[in-house]
């Protein structure tokens, strides 16, 4: 395809340490995963990382470690304050775990959640607020922050989109009590599949660790505070305390993070210098909104919607950019009270949802990648202009 929605980024480098791997022989998490963990941690400046076998994993398990927290557990019937656009598996874990979802709508100019609607959406049931930054552009995280400590909400950040974007100097994935990423194909590092969680509270990181596997004891440090650890060897190797899962990644993930890590850097200059080149191509077009950058965007992608005012088919439009060859698709999940999976959800919302309908009805995207994209992008420009 001339103009691909994503594009593989591994070189040698992988090649050769998935190789290590492989003539190793063992291939069960171990100290591959843990090095990556301790690298990913240094790089977002936290305390704690723990690395599971997806993003969606990620928030499984970070929504079940607030739930077995010892101090006000999260528990069935509380309420979550969430965005209306999202990936799916941003919400299916809080429905899982009984919570009350409400939906606030988006920002058009940023698409992340409209913090203005925040105290709307605020009740006497709220217990946590999940921030979202939406394809690489930081949602206003800080604000998030400050209302969260403020009404004493538990504050889950979903960075599985938007890996080493910056918001007032910080990455975006460290403003709450829990970040996840992912590590998919088509994000800003891959490890195949893969994801993580960070965290600078001891607590949690414990209980994602036992949660992450099989819900037992081992691998917990030595001061855990979640058991008392007895002098029978042969009940604490096999010791369940909590009911997990197993979503641990394996040592060929573990590797290709480490790999990859430190090429991240280097894609995400070339993702905003491709940036930079779609907003010079875009920014003056009134038929389009495009995504105004909100900090410092990592750039996930190109998304776009088509303006109230303008008088454009999308279907139209669909079959332009098929013809010329070019991907696209949705933007994220679109509006999720769109989908038909609501109606296993107990929710609620704030006002209508106009925005996050508009970016559903007549929003795509097409893809970034770490490499110069002006010739695509330039293409692009060229099929819409002809629209």
């Amino acid at each position: 395809m001339f103009y691909e929605l994503a594009s593989p980024t591994f070189g040698c480098e992988e090649h050769d340490a998935l190789n290590s791997v492989i003539q190793s022989g063992y291939f069960s998490m171990g100290e591959k995963v843990e090095e990556f963990e301790k690298l990913f941690a240094l790089y977002h400046g936290k305390k704690y990382a723990v690395m599971v076998n997806s993003g969606s994993s990620a928030n499984l398990i970070a929504t079940a470690a607030f739930c077995y927290r010892k101090d006000k557990p999260l528990k069935q019937g509380d309420e979550v304050i969430v965005p209306a656009i999202s990936w799916a598996t941003t919400y299916h874990p809080l429905q899982q775990y009984g919570l009350k979802l409400k939906f606030v709508d988006v920002d058009p100019s940023t698409l992340n959640i409209d913090v203005k609607q925040l105290n709307a959406a605020l009740s006497k049931d709220t217990r946590m607020i999940v921030g979202v930054s939406i394809l690489g552009n930081p949602a206003p995280l800080d604000i998030l922050q400050e209302f969260a400590i403020k009404h004493n909400l538990m504050f889950l950040e979903d960075n599985c989109e938007s890996l080493d974007a910056e918001l007032n100097g910080k990455k975006t994935g460290t403003f709450g009590d829990i970040g996840t990423f992912s590590f998919f194909f088509s994000h800003h590092i891959s490890t195949m599949e893969g994801g993580m969680l960070i965290t600078d509270d001891s607590e949690l990181y414990q209980l994602a660790l036992s949660l992450r596997n099989h819900g037992w004891t081992r691998g917990q440090p030595d001061n855990s505070s979640l058991y008392d650890k007895t002098d029978d060897a042969f009940l604490e190797a096999y010791r369940f305390i909590l009911p997990g899962y197993n979503v641990r990644p394996t040592e060929l993930a573990g590797i290709v993070g480490i790999e990859q890590l430190k090429k991240l850097p280097r894609f995400t200059e070339q993702r905003r210098k491709n940036l930079v080149v779609f907003n010079e191509l875009f920014s003056s077009d009134p038929r389009f909104i495009i995504q105004t950058e909100h900090g410092k965007s990592s750039a996930f992608c190109f998304p776009m919607m088509i303006h109230p005012d303008a008088e454009i088919c999308r279907s139209k439009l669909f079959s332009a950019l098929k013809n010329a060859d070019i991907g696209f698709r949705m933007i994220t999940g679109g509006n999720f009270l769109r989908h038909d999976v609501i109606k296993h959800y107990q929710y609620s919302q704030v006002g209508d949802m106009r925005w996050a309908d508009h970016a559903h009805d007549y929003g795509f995207f097409v893809g970034n990648h770490p490499f110069d994209l002006t010739e695509q992008l330039t293409k692009l420009k060229q099929v819409l202009a002809e629209l």
